[in-house]
């Protein structure tokens, strides 16, 4: 499993990280329309492994703000440098177009980090998310945002549009965040996380395994994000985009994911997707369905119990 190449040690990928090839024709129709509306996805940027399947599907992930991230995280492959505009403000229009043009029953949006900004993004954020409102009231929406450095004005910002879902990435365990992510802080991302389930909103997380974490520390991150009562989270195997990136450590068993959904969910998670090319929005509709109804049912018992 393990080759030399150019005085770096590579490790073969096995075969369960084999992608299997989606429609053409829905893919090709999911892509004109995204290429129409001028938008970015996260699913072309981030190089995503289930790009094929999910634009087969329908359904993709936008990224707005831009194109060019602030931060340089080891292991996202979207370009990262100094933004030389502020965002479009004809964003907002040509996304909800998009989303209505398509017929999404559920859109996820997310975003490059816009550090150069007052506001982080936030006030585009919330212009997109009411436009498609407008434009598609049915429309499901998930966002996944980004810390806004903590800013608790600027979260409130987004979560007052009511999004269906709010997602924000941990990324990895605590010991390897520096290590990992740029500027960003496991105890920002934990803060952030909390003033989430603290407004109400269903809060969803995700991360990476195969970065060299051990299962002592996934767990003890679960049992960080289930005690301030995150619903939902996604667990995934990290794929490096480029030589680059920071280097895979160990491609993870599908048994060990199957353990990870296992410990998680009994710890009072709600909802744990797990699985090698698990990603955040991956079936990110079905992650909805079961957070909501785990709410109503909660709720029921709540009432019941009065």
């Amino acid at each position: 499993m393990v080759e030399k190449k150019t005085g770096r040690t590579y490790i073969r990928k096995p075969e369960w990280l084999k992608i299997s090839r989606a429609s053409i024709d829905s893919y090709t129709h999911t892509g004109r329309t995204i290429s129409q509306g001028a938008l970015n996805t996260i699913c072309a940027s981030g190089k995503c492994p289930n790009q094929a399947e999910c634009w087969s599907r329908g359904t993709a992930t936008f990224m707005i703000c831009g194109n060019v991230c602030t931060r340089a995280c080891r292991f996202c492959a979207t370009q990262s440098g100094k933004p030389d505009s502020p965002p479009d403000p004809v964003e907002p229009l040509r996304l909800a177009a998009s989303v209505s043009q398509m017929k999404l029953k559920y859109a996820v949006i997310t975003s490059v980090d816009r550090d150069d900004l007052p506001d982080y993004g936030a006030g585009h954020w919330a212009s997109c998310i009411n436009e498609i409102r407008k434009r598609s009231p049915e429309t499901k929406i998930e966002v996944l945002i980004p810390d806004f450095q903590g800013d608790e004005a600027c979260v409130d910002m987004v979560i007052e549009t009511a999004p269906d879902v709010i997602g924000h990435n941990l990324e990895t365990v605590r010991r390897l965040t520096p290590q990992v992510r740029h500027r960003a802080t496991y105890d920002c991302s934990m803060k952030v996380l909390k003033q989430i389930v603290d407004r109400g909103a269903i809060a969803k997380t995700g991360i990476m395994v195969g970065l060299g974490e051990t299962e002592e520390e996934v767990v003890e991150l679960m049992k960080d994000i289930a005690a301030i009562g995150v619903s939902t989270l996604t667990i995934g195997q990290y794929l490096q985009p480029t030589s680059r990136h920071i280097e895979v450590k160990e491609y993870v068993h599908p048994d060990r994911f199957a353990r990870y959904k296992q410990l998680g969910e009994s710890l009072g998670i709600t909802h744990v997707e797990s699985g090698p090319l698990v990603r955040s929005s991956y079936h990110a509709d079905d992650h909805f369905n079961q957070a909501s109804k785990k709410k109503l049912d909660l709720r029921k018992i709540g009432k019941g119990s009065a």
